[in-house]
């Protein structure tokens, strides 16, 4: 079932993309991400929205008429259009999956990735760009960066690309080094001490 809904998701995501470039290309394909973005914060935020959107006792055409009261001059009229699609074909529930497949795709054409970036405590804007820096060097494309707060990992930063998490806590170098000095004995974990301890981050 969720292979279904993702592959789903990715369809409606590819052809609202289409849309809005064949409307107004870059500009209006990032205006329809930040439009989406914000319906989906809603759907997050307000209950009684949410219920809204996925009530199955609300009629269809009800849902439609209210879709266009609260998002008529608030959105593009192409993202009320898709909305009123969504909830002509019963898929107004997957709008958050859809809404990660359109931005998915924004990223890739415009070599761009999503990072969550998760640290023990605040960082600042210039070890934020620090980071940015390094993500945008290794992987070749410019990070979207979201910064959150662990304090359980202790110090240091994990990043999330994707499903992907990448761990350069100290907690994480402090186990690689218990690792290393129980499988080598003391002789040579001096040589590799500047590794696990280098700023990676």
């Amino acid at each position: 079932m969720a292979t279904q809904t993702d592959t789903l998701s990715r369809i409606y995501a590819s052809s609202l993309y289409e849309l809005a470039d064949e409307a107004g290309g870059r500009d209006k394909i990032m205006e329809i991400a930040d439009e989406l973005e914000q319906i989906c914060d809603l759907v997050q935020s307000d209950r009684q929205f949410r219920e809204m959107i996925t009530s199955p006792v609300i009629d269809a055409s009800r849902r439609a008429e209210a879709l266009g009261r609260i998002f008529g001059n608030r959105v593009t009229d192409l993202v009320v259009r898709f909305l009123i699609i969504l909830n002509r074909n019963g898929r107004l529930g997957h709008l958050e999956s859809i809404q990660a497949a359109y931005d998915q795709q924004v990223q890739e054409a415009f070599g761009r990735i999503e990072v969550d970036v998760i640290t023990a405590s605040e960082i600042d804007a210039e070890a934020r760009n620090r980071i940015g820096e390094r993500i945008k060097q290794a992987l070749g494309k410019e990070p979207v960066m979201h910064a959150y707060t662990d304090p359980s990992i202790i110090g240091g930063v994990r990043l999330r690309i994707g499903d992907e998490m990448i761990d350069g806590s100290v907690a994480t170098r402090l186990r690689r080094m218990g690792t290393a000095l129980q499988q080598n004995g003391s002789q040579g974990i001096r040589t590799q001490i500047n590794r696990f301890l280098e700023d990676d981050a």
